[in-house]
This record gives structure tokens, sequence and C-alpha cells, in this order.
């Protein structure tokens, strides 16, 4: 048995995370793999715990991925404490963390990525146009170095969990893609590590992602069909709220994610706002009655 304990559980390079998937395979140990980028909240502890039944180890990567941020982005800011990370893992039943840099990952003279053609078109991509070319091609090396049979991520990414899982499809990757709930702050604020970087005042004003969602999912489910009123709505809520700037508000196909005209059946309410240094994303998936 690898030991959970948060003072025993291993953080591996790429060539020890190699070596040790290798070893599983050889015990007929099947590997479920949740991808990070560390400094990790409630949100990733239940995907860890989801984790848990699938597969007998549970591997934890935790790699801040340049290739995903824009040049004037977060990169450089983004939250970091491996120890911190290492005891909550620990904690939630992670066996291993797999902690590659950033020369591991991408060496010099590194030139190759995958991009997802349509999906990544849409919501994040418009805006973040280089983002969901190095999310699929940092996962794709995750998942080839560790070996995974299943990959656990969170529907609050909702656009991140559809682009790979269409990359396993289009790739016959053979990685079992499962997608685990938004996790919410008991105020309804969705949990994001990026939350830290708000202060009081700004954190109030976040609440209006899910109270617009909510305005949206009350109007579909009260007989609205015209997609372009629902928009409308969720933007009302967003920018009355001190400080919110609306990067954009998506009713959209939850599959293809192209928006939709009307509302005829499962719809995507999606919205994305710079609220101080923070740029916040939510979702919901909305069933008309």
């Amino acid at each position: 048995m690898i030991s959970n304990r948060a003072g025993d559980i291993p953080i591996l390079g790429r060539q020890e995370m190699v070596e040790r998937s290798a070893a599983l395979r050889r015990e007929g140990r099947g590997i479920v793999l949740v991808p990070t980028m560390g400094y990790l909240h409630e949100g990733h502890l239940s995907l860890i715990r989801a984790a848990r039944p699938l597969r007998p180890v549970v591997v934890v990567s935790i790699f801040v991925n340049p290739t995903q941020f824009g040049p004037d982005e977060d990169y450089q800011r983004y939250p970091r404490d491996m120890e911190r990370d290492r005891r909550l893992a620990a904690g939630a039943g992670a066996d291993i963390i797999f902690a590659p840099t950033e020369e591991e990952m991408y060496p010099e003279g590194y030139q190759t990525f995958v991009k997802v053609e349509e999906l990544s078109r849409h919501l994040c991509g418009a805006s973040r146009p280089v983002h969901f070319r190095g999310v699929a091609t940092v996962v794709l090396k995750l998942f080839n170095i560790a070996g995974p049979e299943a990959a656990v991520f969170g529907e609050k990414d909702y656009q991140q969990l559809a682009v790979i899982r269409r990359m396993a499809r289009d790739l016959d990757l053979g990685v079992e893609i499962v997608g685990c709930p938004i996790i919410r702050e008991e105020d309804g604020l969705a949990m994001s590590s990026r939350n830290e970087y708000l202060s009081p005042d700004e954190r109030l004003s976040a609440l209006s992602l899910n109270r617009s969602l909510e305005a949206g999912r009350e109007m579909i489910l009260g007989g609205e069909e015209d997609a372009g009123i629902v928009r409308e709505a969720i933007r009302e809520v967003i920018e009355g709220a001190e400080g919110t700037a609306v990067d954009y508000v998506s009713v959209a196909d939850p599959v293809n994610l192209e928006e939709l005209d009307r509302v005829t059946g499962p719809t995507l309410l999606a919205v994305a706002v710079k609220i101080g240094p923070a740029r916040l994303i939510d979702n919901v998936v909305v069933t008309p009655g």
C-alpha cells in the first residue's frame, strides 16, 4: 500500500512518475489522475475524494501550466504552496503528488501543441485564444507521463471538461474522463484558487455571478425561450454589482457550446467576469420543464 499520510505522500518529478506508473501497471494497480494547478481548495479535494473509488492509486498533479496563460494574465502571481497542497491532498485520499518542473514539461526547443478546434473557439476561448491549446497540450502530456486509466475534472471549468473529453475521444487516449459538480461556498460563490485575489468588497461583488445564473435558470424554468432575453437578464444582474466587468454571458448548447437563439432543451448558462485582479467563471446547465 502507498501511504497517504501527509508526512509520507511522495512528490514525484517527471522521470520518477514514469517509473512509478510503469511499476504500478506491472502490479495491476490502475491510476486515476486529478490534474490541478495547486493551491488546493475544497473543490479540488472533492475531486480527489471522487477519484478514490475509481482506481487503486490516486495521483494528483500540481503544475501551474505556463502555456495556458496569455501574456497579460496571472501566471507569475498564481498562488503556490506545495507543502500546504501536500497536506491537503493526502488528507483527501491522494497517494502520490506528481509535480513536474516547467523545464521537464517544456524543455528547450519545445514546439508541439494540441488544439481542439471548434470547442476552443467559444466562451473563454474567444478572449483567451491560446488558453485551450495550452490546456489540451498539458493534459495530454500528463496522461502520457502518469499513465492513468481515468482522470477527474471539475464542472466549474465546463469548457475545459468538454475540450478534454473531445481530445480523449478524438485521439483514442483510452482514459475515462469523469466530471464532478461545482463546489460552492455557503454564500454560493464557486470555489476557485483565484478567489484569493479578492478584497472583501470584491468578494461581495463576485456573488453576482451565481445570482445571475440563478436568475437565468428561473427564467428558463418559468418558460422563457428567447435566449437573448435570458442573456440580457444575466448581464444586468452582474453589472448591477460594483466593480464588475463582463467578459461574456453565454446561453449555449451544452454539447457544442454554440450560442442559442431559442431555448428548447438542455442549455448551458455560463459567465466570465473580471472583478479587481481576478477573472472568475461560473456556469449552470438548465433543462426547461
